[in-house]
């Protein structure tokens, strides 16, 4: 948790972080399925997971999302 939160300033911004890059790599499988590879990058780790949220933070705990608040 604590390599996830040096990357993210705070629990909240990493869960926003997450979701929305859990609900791409879940638009990328279903692109897959539909033979089209058009808007979705795919998954930036190797995970043994198949829980979309679950490799989000892994990439997140590995410095592969970039991200930036709008305040």
């Amino acid at each position: 948790m604590d390599k996830l939160l040096a990357s993210v300033p705070d629990r909240y911004g990493l869960v926003i972080v997450a979701a929305k890059r859990a609900r791409q790599i879940n638009n990328y499988h279903h692109q897959l399925g539909e033979g089209t590879f058009e808007d979705f990058p795919p998954p930036l780790v190797e995970s043994r997971s198949k829980n979309y949220l679950t490799i989000a933070l892994e990439e997140v705990a590995e410095g592969k999302i970039k991200h930036e608040y709008k305040r």
